[in-house]
């Protein structure tokens, strides 16, 4: 039987409340001017303590604003309810190659966060655990789960005879049902526009010959976390029966770099510098703007108006323990700097922001650090999971993003039929 599963209770929005995830943010007054400008986003409801009426508050003081926002959605029609449904999603830009995926509910006790633990859902990065328990919360207050879990279907395995037929890798045939799914569909039941300008529109898909196929590609291999790694670990902590993820294919996506930017340096910048050197690292000055490097090896730090390009000292052997991210985390941020990755004077920022804005922060002020970092490559981030290593934490950002907002699960219809069968 697969893991993956309708809907059987969705909320689908009808236009307006389509937002980024809660997690997509560098900097939380972002947040109150889009839930300023957009009351209807969902995002009010993921972050009611970021409202510009509850500034101020605890995110668990919050949250009866937060249930409120969502009874009220429900009830203006912002949300129209279906039965048993999947969600076709498909993201579309000008100039980019369109990206599939589905919006389904799949098995929590999957979840597999190393080699002897079985499971076909794979998450294998650090967490903070504060957010996790704010998505606990928010979940067990409203009875919905409003963001999903990203899941990257890798293809490891073949469909059966059911499912598009022997010997196909999964990745790529779901990716081909998707489409071949989407173009038969007619109009959208939705479309939204997010920050970057790409659009996203979904479609409903009820019982029937087409669901079985998709449910049965999609729950066919191995499904690896690509975002969401703290929604995946609180359906766990909530004792979930099942999470709501949209599941997407290599085809339709791309790694973004993930830098960091350090508030309060611990030293001086030239100190930094030589107890890099002392620790083995090459720094040399670099003539122009700051960047993010192209590939793996190098990374570039801007500090007091100057950057340098630094290739940190690698540890025996290889694999995720060499990783930038992970380098950067072990030699520049624990041992020339003393500071522990979860310290609050480390901020981590998404893909969405270019290396000018890390820039601008630091000669701004704001900021004392910059850390530029390339991305890591799909290819490399599939295998580190399958072979059930741990991911440096926040060291992938996966674009285009599912857009929180769009369909909604209900918990109580979920958690109650999944307890039966």
């Amino acid at each position: 039987m697969t893991v993956v599963h309708p809907i059987r209770r969705a909320w689908v929005t009808t236009g307006g409340t389509g937002a980024q995830n809660y997690d997509e943010f560098a900097d939380d007054a972002e947040i109150t001017a889009i839930i300023r400008d957009n009351p209807a986003s969902a995002l009010a409801i993921e972050m009611p303590h970021r409202a510009p009426e509850s500034l101020g508050r605890s995110f668990t003081d919050a949250l009866p604003a937060a249930v409120a926002r969502l009874a009220q959605a429900r009830a203006d029609g912002s949300y129209t309810p279906a039965e048993q449904v999947v969600v076709l999603y498909r993201i579309t830009a000008p100039g980019e190659a369109p990206g599939y995926g589905m919006f389904a509910m799949v098995d929590t006790d999957q979840i597999s966060t190393s080699a002897d633990e079985p499971g076909l859902v794979i998450r294998n990065e650090d967490v903070f655990i504060a957010k996790v328990r704010e998505r606990v919360a928010l979940a067990e207050a409203t009875g919905h789960l409003l963001s999903p879990v990203l899941l990257l279907q890798t293809g490891n395995r073949a469909a059966g005879e059911g499912a598009g037929g022997p010997g196909r890798e999964t990745g790529e045939a779901l990716h081909r049902a998707l489409a071949e799914a989407t173009d038969e569909a007619g109009p959208p039941a939705a479309t939204d526009t997010d920050q970057a300008g790409r659009t996203h529109a979904i479609w409903l898909l009820g019982p029937g010959a087409g669901q079985d196929e998709l449910l049965a590609l999609a729950g066919a291999g191995e499904l690896v976390v690509a975002d969401g790694n703290h929604r995946s670990l609180a359906a766990q902590i909530g004792e979930l029966p099942r999470f709501l993820a949209v599941i997407t294919t290599p085809a339709s996506v791309a790694i973004q770099p993930y830098n960091r930017l350090v508030s309060e340096l611990t030293s001086t910048p030239d100190e930094l510098l030589d107890r890099l050197r002392a620790a083995g690292a090459g720094v040399e000055p670099v003539a122009g703007p700051a960047a993010v490097p192209d590939s793996g090896g190098t990374i570039q730090l801007y500090t007091a108006g100057a950057t340098y390009a630094v290739t940190l000292p690698t540890g025996q052997g290889g694999g995720v323990e060499n990783l930038d991210h992970a380098l950067v985390e072990r030699v520049l941020l624990r041992e020339a700097l003393g500071l522990d990755p979860g310290d609050k004077r480390i901020t981590y920022v998404g893909g969405d922001y270019p290396a000018r804005w890390l820039v601008g922060e630091v000669d701004a002020g704001r900021a004392e650090l910059a850390i530029l970092i390339a991305p890591v490559t799909v290819r490399d981030f599939v295998a580190v999971n399958l072979a059930r290593q741990k991911m440096p934490r926040k060291s992938t950002w996966f674009t285009p993003k599912a857009r929180a907002g769009l369909v909604l699960a209900e918990l109580g219809r979920d958690t109650t039929e999944a307890h039966r069968g």
